[in-house]
């Protein structure tokens, strides 16, 4: 992963375990349990071999500015980002077999279906991922 700034920062080395990702229009949380998938392997694995993810957690792919969802078993929320944590995309129920790419993305969070629309994530919105306290 880049070493330059990025909003995703918090989810670096010790930091990922208890990170959150916040709406920052209105300080809503889009997932409580975030995933980093920032190495290679990682990013490649995804979501795959995985029969659901919960409604409060995402896996963040970075970087990225495209997914597929060939073998997946289940439809998931796309967001794509950029460093800043703008939300340049949103695809929502993406189904399995399908490809979705966004140009200038940094980041794809992917989430359970319905979740975009459950936080009212809106384009240009901007996500702040924070470390829980505790």
């Amino acid at each position: 992963m880049s070493r330059l700034p990025h909003y995703l920062t918090p989810l670096v080395g010790e930091g990922a375990a208890g990170a959150s990702l916040v709406i920052e229009r209105t300080g809503r949380p889009l997932a409580v349990r975030v995933e980093p998938a920032f190495a290679s392997k990682e990013r490649n694995r995804g979501l795959l071999g995985r029969d659901g993810l919960d409604a409060d957690a995402a896996l963040v792919i970075a970087p990225s500015n495209g997914i597929h969802t060939f073998f997946m078993r289940f439809p998931i929320d796309v967001v794509y980002t950029d460093r800043a944590g703008l939300v340049l995309k949103v695809r929502e129920a993406l189904a399995p077999w399908r490809l979705s790419a966004c140009l200038g993305g940094f980041a794809v969070v992917e989430m359970a279906a319905g979740s975009a629309a459950r936080a009212d994530l809106r384009l240009g919105d901007r996500l702040i991922c924070r470390r829980m306290a505790g």
